[in-house]
């Protein structure tokens, strides 16, 4: 087969969540004749159970299809389905490094959202070529002229031949190709300089160990190669060169401008970064490529096993997640209440929970997760500066000068009759509003809030106020001085470390207030009395008390003078001091769990 680069397309589909991204891509695959109608599922990209189940696109996925165009040439597609939530921008931004070109998908009925343009921008950045896509054309709320003035007016693309189409039913699909064959470039690359490639995304298989997805830029990558890594000089030996057809199949070698996968039997997880240059050992190319910007989590919550024994299998599987998700973070973490465990970083609470449920699901952990927090950067008197993850690991009040919490930029599309209460929500959680404009008859608001007030439940109020057609995207702009507080709960005057949390003065007294009433129907009650407290400094701010179980000692005195009951009860009296005094208090672990779900419940 030659290998002409003018014959070769890869792209992305970007697209806000829910307008039909993975569908369409079931329809390319099938007009391409991808798979046969018997092997077809729905979104056959999204393999992973979970993506099923909530309908939503995690992993980017890609396919190589073979298209026969109009002018009777067979081209080479290089699909790369991606993600639209805003949690897993990082994985878009990923993909996007890898094409030249991407389709840009808008529902027909929704119009523009907060995260299409979030997408477009990065899909900007990394200069592409973009078809504008107006998707589900099918239904009859469908506007599409109505969309395609909104795509000029927000994103400012020309739409005068945007496609319309439908992942349904399949229509405008065959227009779709002969557009990608027609506007978009053809990768470029040099079949005879040494090997180039860019490692897209690795993950773990059972079978054959590490799976890596590479872009071929420059050289040949084929079997028996003896490849190195340019981050951490690792070598290795192809075995397995293939492409997703979307079934696994292996081919000679891959050439400039293709997308596919090897496997070299790497057993050490750490070897493979993403976004690495891969080159070949003998001879080696003189500069890696730019790879991506490192992921920063913004979200922290520390995961510990229930069963204390899991602990080796947790490592090894958060190791083997981190393969195939390079932006999770995490280091060792103990706590006198829940053992070992580790400290997690994440991009979002969805992210944090997919990554949850996927520890849950792949690899059988059962686990606790204390509450999320954010990164603060504190200054200390003596002129130090750190940045806290841990609420538990906070210095005394007296060495502190001031607290730094991270701020965000966040980006709210809304329409006009729900503005005013999402105005609402923005401003008691301390944002500022930066500017109001009108799309059409949706407003489009831009505010700096507080990361600390958008990773609990910022998103679920949004859409709950705005009847689930408010969209939202932020991005981080550093940190500002706050005026924050260490809440502390005591049970039994005890201080219990997986439930100290960092938060701003003015709500620190009703959080802490929430906890402990939480707290008191949540633990079981003990032979002696509890006092729950939440204390911010040495002040307590809160108090419930879980009042103790009482045996009648008084059943077996009948009649005769009161002072024999006294005796009794006294008696009983001096015995609840002594077990309030060396007493343990057994708190659940179901109890952690409830007690960190704070809603505005």
């Amino acid at each position: 087969m030659n290998h002409d680069l003018s014959l070769i397309r890869n792209f992305a589909i970007i697209a806000h969540i829910d307008h039909g991204k993975s569908t369409l891509a079931d329809r390319l695959i099938e007009a391409c004749g991808g798979l046969e109608k018997r092997e077809m599922t729905e979104q056959v990209l999204d393999n992973m159970d979970i993506e099923r189940e909530r309908g939503i696109t995690i992993k980017a996925q890609t396919v190589r299809l073979n298209y026969k165009a109009k002018d009777g040439k067979t081209y080479q597609l290089n699909l790369m389905d991606t993600p639209g939530h805003v949690d897993f921008s990082y994985e878009v931004s990923r993909s996007l490094a890898s094409c030249e070109g991407s389709i840009l998908v808008v529902d027909a009925t929704q119009g523009v959202e907060a995260q299409t343009l979030a997408n477009v921008y990065l899909a900007i950045e990394n200069n592409h070529e973009i078809i504008p896509v107006l998707n589900k054309i099918d239904l009859p709320s469908a506007d599409p002229e109505r969309v395609k003035q909104q795509i000029e007016d927000v994103i400012g693309l020309d739409t005068h031949d945007a496609i319309e189409t439908s992942g349904k039913t399949g229509l405008g699909v065959d227009q779709l190709l002969e557009a990608i064959v027609q506007r978009l470039p053809a990768p470029t690359g040099n079949v005879d300089a040494p090997l180039k490639a860019l490692l897209i995304d690795s993950w773990y298989d059972s079978y054959l160990g590490v799976i890596i997805l590479v872009r071929v830029h420059d050289g040949i990558l084929k079997r028996k190669t003896q490849i190195r890594m340019m981050s951490n000089n690792a070598t290795y030996l192809v075995d397995k060169v293939g492409v997703f057809s979307p079934k696994m199949t292996d081919v000679e070698a891959l050439y400039p401008g293709e997308v596919g996968f090897i496997t070299a039997s790497i057993k050490s997880v750490s070897d493979c970064r993403i976004g690495d240059t891969i080159t070949d050992n003998k001879l080696p190319c003189d500069k890696p490529l730019h790879g991506f910007k490192p992921s920063i989590p913004v979200v922290f919550c520390s995961i510990f096993p229930v069963d204390s024994s899991q602990y080796e299998l947790l490592k090894d599987a958060l190791a083997k997640l981190k393969l195939n998700d390079a932006s999770i973070d995490y280091q060792n973490e103990n706590s006198a209440a829940l053992g070992l465990g580790f400290r997690c970083g994440f991009l979002g609470l969805l992210h944090m929970e997919i990554i949850q449920e996927r520890l849950g699901r792949e690899f059988d952990l059962d686990l606790i997760t204390t509450a999320p927090s954010v990164a603060y950067k504190i200054h200390l008197t003596n002129g130090n500066e750190l940045v806290l993850h841990n609420p538990a690991d906070m210095p005394e009040p007296t060495q502190i000068k001031s607290i730094e919490e991270p701020m965000v930029k966040a980006t709210i599309l809304v329409p006009d009759t729900y503005l005013g209460s999402v105005l609402k929500l923005c401003t008691e959680r301390r944002g500022e509003q930066l500017e109001l404009t009108y799309v059409g008859s949706r407003a489009m608001v831009i505010y700096k809030i507080p990361l600390n007030e958008i990773v609990f439940d910022f998103y679920d109020r949004l859409k709950s106020i705005s009847s689930g057609y408010a969209s939202f995207d932020y991005e981080l702009i550093g940190h500002e001085e706050a005026d924050l507080v260490k809440v502390q709960i005591l049970i039994n005057e005890e201080p219990v470390d997986a439930l100290a949390f960092l938060c701003h003065r003015s709500e620190a007294e009703s959080r802490g207030r929430q906890i402990c009433e939480r707290l008191k129907d949540l633990i079981p009650r003990h032979l002696f009395k509890i006092p729950i407290q939440a204390v911010i400094g040495g002040r307590v701010v809160a108090r419930e008390t879980i009042s103790a179980l009482r045996k009648d000692v008084t059943a077996k005195c009948y009649g005769g003078d009161i002072t024999r009951k006294r005796k009794l009860l006294d008696k009983q009296k001096k015995g609840k001091q002594r077990m309030r005094q060396f007493g343990k208090v057994e708190v659940p672990q179901s109890a952690f769990i409830e007690a960190l779900r704070i809603g505005d419940n």
